[in-house]
């Protein structure tokens, strides 16, 4: 039986296409800038849209991106308070903040009832306060990243859920925030990993972050943070190369959202938004599986469904192929996208055209798959 995430290590590894740069104008004129602003509210909004239909459904990890969403677009608002020019696309801003504010209350009902310890465990995520906006920016630095990956085996998302509520502090031990045993230490700093597994140790240091955690393995939080994103960006490299095949879609969408609420600036790239507009349901409003018939693998990706599955025990897929934890990452990630805009003037920003740079490690060099969690 194929081990878990191999068909889509294989297709990250895969010979590369040729690339085509973003159509998307540029963002170098107030014109162009408030073209692509549109184009992002109009897409959260369809998403709102839809996670007003489905709330009773949407799980927790749901939940936490449109969090994420409501602070960027309270970012974006302060931006924008004092420019007479965005006066029009801040009032849509507005309206959708008013819009999710009631939505996300309402969500922890329905989270009572369908998932309650899973909700005590990780409610800071999804409570008003709790997600910060970058005070600074950075870039990864390629010189970081792994030269081989290491076994997935010793990281499990059951693991990663205990280490996650030691650090909130919100397990029945009644313990304190901020302290993690040792297990946790050694396995939340272990270099080698990729995948999900890789993006839990940033979300373990990002919680910490917002935590305000700063003791221990904390002292070091930037560095840790460096590396991590420095191996998720070289993913993203690599489901760029591939033309975003369906199974990358869901991790290059996090890694955006984490590393880029984590300060990582070159995440936001004017190639990457066009991707993810291009990848939303314009009729449901979700992000989710593309349409069998416009999915090259489809046959593939349905033959190996045991493979390619999120191995997320709450991930929520709905019968019109809407992924709860896909439009999560989406929502979370445009966000990003609109903040960084509203952040920065036209043409001083790492939303442009550029170069991709290719993926740094080959197929000679990796050891095992990347798994999902």
């Amino acid at each position: 039986m194929s081990s878990p995430g191999l068909l889509l290590l294989l297709l990250l590894l895969a010979a590369p296409p040729p690339l085509r740069p973003s159509s998307l104008a540029l963002p170098d004129t107030p014109e162009g800038k408030a073209t692509i602003v549109g184009f992002i509210l109009s897409a959260l909004e369809r998403a709102t849209s839809f996670l007003k239909k489905r709330l009773s459904e949407i799980n927790l990890d749901g939940v936490v991106g449109f969090r994420v969403l409501e602070v960027q677009l309270k970012g974006v608002q302060e931006k924008w308070a004092q420019d007479p020019q965005l006066q029009q696309l801040s009032l849509r801003v507005a309206k959708l903040v008013e819009k999710l504010a009631p939505l996300l209350h309402r969500s922890i009902f329905y989270l009572k009832l369908s998932d309650p310890k899973y909700l005590r465990e990780f409610q800071p995520t999804i409570q008003p306060g709790f997600w910060k906006l970058p005070r600074a920016w950075t870039s990864t630095d390629a010189s970081m990243v792994y030269p081989t990956f290491e076994p997935q085996d010793s990281f499990s998302e059951e693991l990663s859920d205990s280490c996650l509520v030691q650090l909130l502090g919100t397990g029945t031990d009644s313990s304190q925030p901020c302290r993690v045993s040792d297990f946790c230490r050694t396995l939340m700093t272990k270099p080698g990993y990729s995948g999900y597994g890789l993006s839990h140790q940033l979300l373990f240091f990002l919680l910490a972050r917002m935590k305000g955690c700063t003791e221990g393995p904390f002292r070091q939080s930037q560095h840790y943070m460096n590396l991590f994103c420095a191996n998720m960006m070289d993913l993203n490299w690599r489901a760029e190369a591939i033309g975003y095949a369906y199974p990358t879609r869901d991790i290059f969408m996090e890694n955006i959202m984490f590393c880029g609420i984590s300060g990582f600036l070159d995440f936001y790239k004017l190639r990457w938004l066009e991707a993810i507009l291009n990848w939303q349901k314009s009729q449901e409003g979700c992000f989710g599986k593309p349409a069998a018939e416009n999915e090259e693998l489809s046959k593939t990706i349905q033959h190996q469904q045991h493979v390619l599955r999120r191995m997320k025990r709450r991930e929520k897929q709905f019968a019109d192929s809407c992924s709860s934890h896909n439009t999560a990452m989406a929502v979370a990630a445009l966000g990003g996208f609109l903040y960084v805009l509203a952040e920065y003037p036209p043409a001083s920003g790492e939303l442009r055209q550029s170069t991709p740079a290719p993926p740094t490690a080959t197929a000679t060099n990796v050891s095992t798959p990347a798994t999902g969690r």
